[in-house]
């Protein structure tokens, strides 16, 4: 059963799989099951428009070639991940905090509002934001 929403800022660190940061989470991610992780829909859109943006700055083959193994890894890392989506109900909640919290980003909001209509903890470093959103339970695996 999911209990934990991880957020885009924590998958980056593990997607570099290298560092101290990286080996905390690593560390932390091991002591859970994996199936009480799960990544939002949007943190998927997240990624996916970092790899456009990589490809619509390539000015090389180098870089292409670099580009879409970044998706190709990206595709290959949510297949297997627990992604949880984002629904009409979730859409609805999303549409409450926006018109609530409006310094708090949408992404950001739209994450919240999946960790809140599914009960989940959501981890993130990112708890100067993430704090203002009532009811979400923050962990930050990157302490």
């Amino acid at each position: 059963m999911l209990k934990y929403l991880i957020d885009t800022d924590h998958l980056s660190v593990y997607a570099r799989k290298q560092g101290s940061a990286y080996a905390r989470l690593k560390a932390k991610i091991a002591q859970v099951e994996p199936t009480e992780i799960g990544v939002a829909i949007i943190s998927f859109h997240e990624q996916a428009i970092g790899c456009h943006s990589y490809l619509q700055r390539a000015k090389n083959a180098y870089d292409l070639a670099r580009g879409y193994l970044m998706f190709q890894e990206l595709l290959g890392a949510f297949s297997s991940a627990n992604v949880v989506p984002f629904s009409a109900v979730v859409a609805n909640r999303f549409l409450g905090l926006r018109s609530q919290l409006s310094t708090v980003s949408t992404n950001d909001l739209r994450i919240a509002a999946v960790a809140l209509e599914h009960g989940l903890t959501l981890v993130t470093g990112n708890t100067v934001d993430f704090q203002k959103v009532p009811g979400l339970r923050l962990d930050n695996w990157l302490d």
